[in-house]
């Protein structure tokens, strides 16, 4: 069965702080997906969005822009994370293979240690930091984990600023540190962030995010998971949309 994805990823005009509501469910993952729920809409609502927050998606921003020129486009920041995270652990299974010909063991520091390179470093105390620098000067000979957790903090930095000044300045350090480590991972990662710098900016200066679309799509696998599958669409749509309204009521606002 197709997967369900919530489209409550629409901000329908500034101002409004409230947490996201679930509009709709559509089957899919694709643009035409998108461009087919928003033309089942009025023109009415349709004109009133001027703000969309989504994964780092092309397809969605291709529907989305067809559907609704007027709108803008946001990248939410998690998901960029989220890939640096993953591409500190490309490093290091390469780095383990070219070292040791296997994968990563419980005896080796770095696999031991591999949650706590995905940890922000400003949530490590100063012991896990010093743990930290202890582990990679013993088992990163080449120094590229090392230059790929740089990477990985200089990116959580850059999507931690608003103002435009900062903004510019991280931008600048974290490229500078993808070039200088000059490996395929970190490369793609740079490239990544230029191809969508244009709606991470808006997410950053409007501070704007789809936290809230990624608890409903929790909600939504969880309510497949628990039901082993559905066969009648209509059924799981209902299922959803009643399991949401009992777990997330909407807040009654002045």
């Amino acid at each position: 069965m197709a997967a369900q994805r919530s489209v409550d990823d629409l901000v329908r005009g500034r101002g409004h702080h409230r947490p996201g509501l679930l509009l709709g469910l559509a089957p899919g993952r694709s643009g035409a997906c998108v461009r087919t729920w928003l033309a089942e809409q009025s023109a009415e609502f349709r004109q009133g969005i001027e703000l969309v927050v989504i994964d780092p998606s092309a397809p969605y921003a291709s529907g989305i822009r067809a559907a609704l020129p007027q709108a803008r486009i946001a990248v939410d920041h998690w998901h960029l994370v989220r890939l640096a995270n993953e591409m500190v652990t490309e490093v290091r299974r390469r780095v383990t293979r070219q070292l040791h010909q296997r994968r990563g063991l419980a005896s080796d520091p770095v696999w031991a240690h591999r949650r706590m390179l995905l940890t922000a470093g400003d949530r490590l105390s100063q012991r896990q930091l010093d743990r930290l620098n202890r582990v990679l000067d013993a088992d990163d000979p080449t120094g590229e984990i090392s230059a790929a957790w740089g990477c990985k903090e200089l990116l959580r930095q850059l999507l931690a600023q608003h103002e435009p000044a900062r903004i510019r300045a991280a931008l600048w350090r974290f490229y500078q540190a993808c070039a200088q480590a000059n490996m395929p991972e970190t490369t793609r990662l740079a490239y990544t962030i230029e191809t969508w710098w244009p709606a991470i900016l808006v997410a950053l200066t409007e501070r704007v995010t789809n936290a809230r679309t990624e608890g409903f799509n929790r909600i939504i696998k969880q309510v497949k998971r628990v039901a082993c599958g559905f066969t009648n669409m209509d059924n799981y749509r209902r299922r959803i949309m009643t399991h949401i309204a009992v777990t997330r009521p909407r807040l009654q606002t002045a």
